[in-house]
Formats: structure tokens, sequence, C-alpha cells
């Protein structure tokens, strides 16, 4: 997607999903959120990096393809899974003693709104009256690390990284890094610092479409798309 003002081309879904990976360690367990994060697990290569769903699947790292479903192997999402020699079923409470007491690693979620001190929102907007906050809240309060993909603004142009959230909040103060279409950021202090920027954009045009002040890194890169 590109609009009028932009100086360059957006990233898409797919390469926002990927990039993401980019921020991943291994020997870690990773929750997925749906949409863009769901996207992420086609581009995982690393065999130590496990995925974790809320409905109780835990092991996997794979979508199954259209040749090999399984209706009884699915994540919250309602993604098909690959089934693999590691995986593991148990029910929702178990799955979420295992949110809660702090064991994944680092969930990768969507959002409506992020703000400059990490809060984020991501389960309803207001005007559409309709939404559920599901898993996201334990995710978001009891993840070490979470990271948000998401298109950087609305069909309408509107900023999506904001002062404060407009929309209802799913969880305070937890986000630490944000990928979008256009650049890659991270909140530090209640700041929000840009890090690197996608191919043909620069500070001031990411700023123009950015809800808050942007602070930058003192080595910003360009977004290195086809090596990650």
């Amino acid at each position: 997607m590109r609009y009028h003002s932009d100086p360059a081309e957006r990233l898409n879904k797919k390469q926002i999903a990927k990039y993401a990976t980019k921020f991943l360690k291994n020997n870690s367990i990773i929750n997925l959120g749906i949409g863009i994060p769901s996207l992420c697990a086609q581009y995982i290569t690393d065999p130590t990096i496990l995925l974790h769903a809320e409905n109780g699947v835990y092991g996997f790292n794979k979508f199954a393809n259209e040749k090999n479903i399984n209706p009884d192997y699915m994540d919250a999402g309602g993604n098909f899974l690959e089934t693999n020699k590691n995986m593991v079923f148990f029910d929702s409470v178990e799955s979420f003693n295992l949110i809660r007491g702090g064991h994944i690693d680092t969930t990768i979620l969507g959002a409506f709104q992020v703000s400059k001190n990490g809060d984020i929102a991501n389960w309803m907007i207001p005007k559409r009256g309709i939404g559920s906050i599901g898993g996201a809240m334990d995710l978001c309060a009891n993840t070490k690390n979470v990271i948000v993909t998401m298109e950087h603004t609305t069909k309408l142009n509107e900023p999506k990284i904001v002062e404060k959230c407009e929309f209802p909040l799913t969880a305070v103060n937890c986000v630490n890094k944000i990928v979008t279409d256009v650049g890659v950021f991270e909140i530090n202090y209640n700041s929000i610092i840009l890090k690197e920027c996608a191919p043909g954009w620069d500070v001031l045009s990411i700023q123009n479409i950015t809800g808050v002040k942007v602070k930058c890194d003192k080595k910003i890169v360009f977004m290195d798309i086809d090596n990650v």
C-alpha cells in the first residue's frame, strides 16, 4: 500500500511478519496472535524456537498445508498445524498456567493502537461496539518480551502509534518493540525510538504519520527485508 504523501512503498503484511522473526531468540517459546503475527510462523526457520497457543498446544513450528490438514490440530487463531514429535497438547487451564507463570519468552501481537509508554489496545474499536479481549491480556501482562506487528496507520492514514490510547486498553506498559510497514521502533523510558526505516523512508516522513514525537537511534539503518 502507498498513500500519495508516502516517499516509497510500505511493506506488505508478509514482509512485516518475516522481519519480526529476526528479533526472536533461539531456544525460546513464542506465542503468536492472530492476523499479521500468525504469518510469522511460516518464516521461523530455527528448530529451537517453539510455538505456544492459548487453546493448549505447545511445540509446533509450522502451519499445515492443504494436503495434510487435520481439523483436530489447530491453534487459537484457527490455523491448522503441522504435527511433529515435540508437540504437546493440554487443556486451556494448563495453557494459561504457562502464560501466567511467565514461561512464554516472547509474544507477537497485533494492535489498533500503541502508546509511547507501551500501552496496547488491540481488542475493540468503540465505533464497532464488539470485541473480545481473549488471552492477549494475560500474554501482555506476563510475557517477558512483547512485540507488536501492525500497519503504521489506519486505512484513513491515521496514526496507530499515539501519545495515549483512545481505545479500550488490553494492558499497560508492556510493549517493548513495534514492527510496522515503515519502520522498527523500541519503547524505552516512555519514548518511541526509531531504530530502522523501511527502504525509501526517512525520519521526517515517518514522523509525519506518527501520533507522538519520535526519537531517533544514533545509528538508524534501513530494514534489510531481503536478508532476514
